[in-house]
Formats: structure tokens, C-alpha cells, sequence
């Protein structure tokens, strides 16, 4: 099919991501158009999509929406994508930074609601394509076995925070907070031959973990703990105490998801944390890697 750069194909986005639409913009060729989202006292949305003076859309869109808390995003998606297609789009992608619900694979529990299989297939539904970073898979490898029958996109963050990290810190030692962090700490840590090592941990509910340091040396080292997603911030502040307890000369952090609250940043800070760093995958001050390009590139290359 055409390219998402044809003439008048363009990049649906609300407000508040103007500007990471605006990167995205720059990144692909994308005409930026900003849709109009207004609340009703109780509670219900309403969206108008900017159509040309014909009242029509281009036949090829894509829209820019991170799914950080999700839940009513959800709804503007559906809307969105629906009303795009009454108003002639014919070919609609999703580009979603952070892609929500994917945690949740299985019934752990009699009874439990199957989150990606229900959410997946949802997005399916309203899009031709959908690209994302870093998706918290466990038991499927792909994310088209999520989202069946779609073409799908995956790009990490860990090569961009990498890249980073090197120019900020001197051989450092990468670790991950986690076992389901190690195929993100060996990426980050191939791309500049950086040694690193996995923590082991083991959770007790969403606010209480347990972590056991891996056997590396660490006393004097400048340590970089690294990891897909910080939400909280628990299992990241207890290395850390571990980290300092060991004699490490300074740990910091690179996530590629920032969801934690200036609350949970500040105790990250008060356990030794130094610096904080994400990419914009998910506003947040911490912002300072931009995935525009990288995720340009990956749109650029589906077919849909």
C-alpha cells in the first residue's frame, strides 16, 4: 500500500500530546490535525474530528494516542476511529507509545477478566495497524498474537536510552531491577558494550517487593538501573537501598515508561537515586529521549 506519507494523509492527535504529535509530525511528513474533546458535566466526552471543507478526512490517517491511564482513552479511541471512518478514512493506524491492558494474559484467579485478550482484539477492530514501544508481553512473543489479524509494530526504547546513558555516565555498570527487565538491559547494554546483571525479585502485592542483588561486584561502581517500565517506584527504591548498602558509587534510573507520580520520584530520589531519566513514550519531567524518529521509521515500514 501507499506509505503514511502520501500527500494529505495525516496525524490525528488530541491536546495534551501536541507535541510529541508534533515530533511524530516532523519524524513521518504527517499533516498534524488536533481533535477537539469536550466533557459533559457527568462525566461522557464528546470529540469532533477536524474535517476539511467538505466535511471529510484523507483515506489514509494514523492517530497518535499513549495509553497511559487508560481507561477513558479507551472510549476516545472508539470514538475517534469510528467517526474517522464515516468521515473516509480507509486505511487507520494507531501509534499508542505505551500500550495498556497487555500485563494481564492469563486468569491467575477463577473468575479473573483476561485483560489482553479482551483489549487486543478491541483495538483490532478499529485499527489496520498499531505500533507501540515496548509492550509488557510475558507469555506471547509478538505482539500480533495480542492484536490478531493486524499488522503490528514493536520498537524498544532501550538502544535510544542507551545512547544516552553513555553520554552521561562513564562504563557503567547496567542492571535490571528484574528478571522480566533482562531482555531490555541486554539490548541497552549490547548497544555499547556495557556490562550488566539482573536482580532477582519476588512481589508480595503492588507495593511490596522483595530483591536480591545478582553476585557482581559493584563497591565504586556507577550503576544505571534500567527497566521498561517505573510505575510506583518499590522494586527500583529497594535496589537501590541494596545498591548504596553494597558500596555502589551512584545509581540512577532509565525507564522507558515514567508513570510513577512526583510523589513516588521524590522517595525514588530520597533512597539514592540520582538522576531519573525516560523517554517521552509517556509525558513526564523526566522526559529526555524522544522516540519520534524510531517510531516514524517502524510506520513507516508496515504495510496496512
Amino acid at each position: 500500500m501507499d506509505s503514511p506519507e502520501e500527500p494529505g494523509a495525516c496525524l490525528l492527535h488530541f491536546a495534551d500530546e501536541a507535541s510529541s504529535a508534533g515530533r511524530l509530525a516532523a519524524a513521518t511528513g504527517l499533516r498534524p490535525l488536533a481533535i477537539e474533546r469536550h466533557r459533559f458535566p457527568d462525566g461522557e466526552i464528546k470529540l469532533r474530528l477536524p474535517v476539511d471543507a467538505a466535511g471529510r478526512l484523507p483515506r489514509r490517517a494514523v492517530l497518535l494516542r499513549s495509553l497511559h491511564q487508560p481507561n477513558e482513552k479507551l472510549i476516545e479511541l472508539l470514538l475517534a476511529a469510528e467517526t474517522a471512518r464515516a468521515l473516509g478514512v480507509q486505511s487507520l493506524a494507531l501509534v499508542a507509545p505505551y500500550l495498556a491492558y497487555m500485563r494481564q494474559d492469563i486468569a491467575f484467579q477463577p473468575g479473573e477478566a483476561v485483560s489482553q485478550r479482551i483489549v487486543g482484539p478491541f483495538l483490532g477492530r478499529l485499527f489496520d495497524a498499531v505500533v507501540t514501544v515496548d509492550p509488557h508481553l510475558h507469555r506471547i512473543a509478538r505482539l500480533d498474537e495480542a492484536i490478531p489479524g493486524r499488522a503490528c509494530a514493536v520498537v524498544s526504547g532501550a538502544p535510544l536510552l542507551a545512547d544516552w546513558i553513555a553520554a552521561q555516565r562513564e562504563a557503567p555498570l547496567l542492571l535490571g531491577p528484574d528478571a522480566e527487565s533482562a531482555q531490555w538491559v541486554a539490548q541497552a547494554a549490547a548497544r555499547h558494550v556495557f556490562e550488566y546483571a539482573v536482580c532477582s525479585k519476588t512481589r508480595h502485592g503492588d507495593r511490596q517487593v522483595a530483591v536480591t542483588l545478582p553476585d557482581v561486584f559493584l563497591r565504586g561502581r556507577s550503576v544505571v538501573l534500567l527497566d521498561d517500565v517505573a510505575s510506583t517506584g518499590h522494586t527500583l527504591i529497594e535496589a537501590t537501598r541494596l545498591l548504596r548498602a553494597a558500596g555502589a558509587a551512584s545509581v540512577d534510573v532509565a525507564v522507558t515508561h515514567a508513570l510513577l507520580a512526583d510523589a513516588d520520584l521524590a522517595a525514588l530520589h530520597a533512597a539514592g537515586v540520582g538522576a531519573f531519566w525516560s523517554t517521552d513514550c509517556v509525558p513526564h519531567p523526566s522526559n529526555c529521549v524522544y522516540v519520534a524518529q524510531t517510531l516514524g521509521r517502524a510506520l513507516g515500514e508496515l504495510s496496512w
